[in-house]
């Protein structure tokens, strides 16, 4: 096994030289082989489980199916940015406190993947009616297991895999979890026609459920080694000590508003499922397409995001600001083309394209934040970040009176103006 874990590693990772451990303690190198793999195996299984339930795409279409309102619905994104980038600054002090803190985000992982049981259970044996009410909650907890497991994430990868390869690692990742969610997507086509039965959602959930339990035990079988503890604070001092970060540090304030910037991706593929819905009459086997489309585009892209990441996380953030605007400007054609009667399926480049955006803005800021937050306080960094975008999501779900005062085409240019201004602020960013 351990020369199979090294031939993985070499045929993945292209080094001229010896491998060299940049930024990591020097005991943890020979282990890199082993973490990079469990990481790229623990990493393909939730990226396939994100992409089977994911709020902002399939459990909005179940939630729809099992009759929720459109409140309700509108309520899953909030809920779940919020549950799990609020928290983050109250755990990350206490995460600090433990030498090894790999053991977090596996105990995270179990919770994640309870809650998917549990919403199983309840497509099978309870009440159609209660569901929505239940998965809002579920979801709450769910998201909450999911900041945890973000702080304690990256503070692991920073431990266990070199700074030059993390890019690559974190790409590898996305695209193998987007080859095996293509496939889902092609079984979700076949089965999922014009009418879906309630056990096609009920085995979603378990099979995401259990795509959670074996990448917690994965996790849970990377070789750590024990981190400082010092510095660790109470929530109270977490907090205080994030406002005093945010206040000093020029660079670190800059990014987070690039990256809260870099949010308008995201937030384009709600208001691109509306132009579509205007466009035709999507049925329940749509769903099946939307998840091959972003599966490929995260195939297709990842691996030239990550090799660019390690190279330039800022260059990447721009790149991907570029291809997000592009596709808004292709959604604006299309938009204004509707009188030609063209189809749904006409459509679909446009989330393709923002798919590809979205996974190098996320792998961009991802890989900067890790390689530029110090190592003893990388937690902190973490946990401000988040709970930074938690708060900016809040804000952000007001950005749809926009569309319901202008109308969808001024909606779009909206975020594409932030997206120019991501861009302008990423000259501002430290190279790390």
């Amino acid at each position: 096994m351990p020369e199979l874990k090294e031939r993985f590693y070499d045929f993945l990772i292209e080094e001229d030289e010896p491998r060299a451990c940049k930024a990591i303690p020097e005991e943890a190198c020979t282990n890199v082989p082993k973490n990079f793999t469990l990481n790229i195996s623990n990493g393909t299984l939730t990226k396939l489980a994100e992409k089977i339930i994911s709020p902002n795409l399939t459990l909005a279409w179940i939630m729809d199916f099992f009759g929720a309102s459109s409140t309700m619905i509108g309520a899953l994104v909030p809920v779940k940015d919020a549950g799990s980038l609020l928290p983050q600054l109250a755990v990350s002090g206490k995460i600090r406190s433990f030498s090894i803190r790999k053991n977090f985000w596996a105990i995270s992982a179990l919770v994640q993947g309870l809650c998917w049981l549990a919403a199983a259970g309840h497509i099978f044996f309870g009440d159609e009616k209660t569901f929505p009410i239940a998965m809002l909650v579920l979801l709450a907890v769910f998201s909450v297991a999911s900041g945890v497991a973000s702080v304690a994430y990256k503070d692991v990868i920073g431990k266990t895999i070199p700074k030059n390869t993390r890019g690559q690692m974190l790409s590898y990742r996305s695209t193998f979890g987007g080859i095996l969610s293509l496939i889902a997507g092609v079984v979700l086509v076949i089965f999922i026609q014009e009418e879906a039965d309630k056990s096609i959602y009920g085995f979603m959930f378990l099979f995401a459920a259990v795509l959670w339990f074996i990448a917690a035990i994965l996790f849970f079988l990377i070789q750590e080694e024990k981190g400082a503890t010092d510095g660790g604070r109470n929530p109270l001092q977490e907090v205080k000590a994030g406002i005093k970060l945010i206040k000093e540090e020029t660079n670190f304030r800059n990014f987070l508003f690039t990256r809260a910037l870099l949010m308008a991706v995201p937030l384009l593929q709600p208001f691109y499922v509306l132009v579509a819905k205007d466009i035709g009459n999507p049925n329940w086997s749509l769903l099946g397409y939307l998840i091959i489309v972003n599966g490929l585009a995260n195939v297709l892209s990842s691996p030239f995001w990550g090799k660019i990441a390690d190279q330039s996380a800022t260059r990447l953030m721009r790149i991907s600001s570029f291809i997000a605007i592009g596709g808004g400007v292709f959604a604006l054609l299309f938009y204004y083309a509707s009188d030609w009667n063209l189809g749904f399926f006409a459509f679909l480049p446009v989330f393709f394209i923002n798919g590809i955006a979205y996974s190098g803005a996320r792998l961009s800021r991802k890989t900067y934040l890790v390689d530029y937050a110090p190592d003893d306080e990388r937690p902190t960094y973490v946990s401000v970040a988040n709970t930074f975008i938690g708060l900016f999501t809040l804000v952000a779900a007001g950005f749809g009176v926009v569309a319901e005062l202008f109308g969808l085409p001024a909606q779009i240019i909206f975020f594409m103006s932030l997206l120019v201004l991501a861009i302008v602020l990423s000259f501002r960013l430290k190279k790390v």
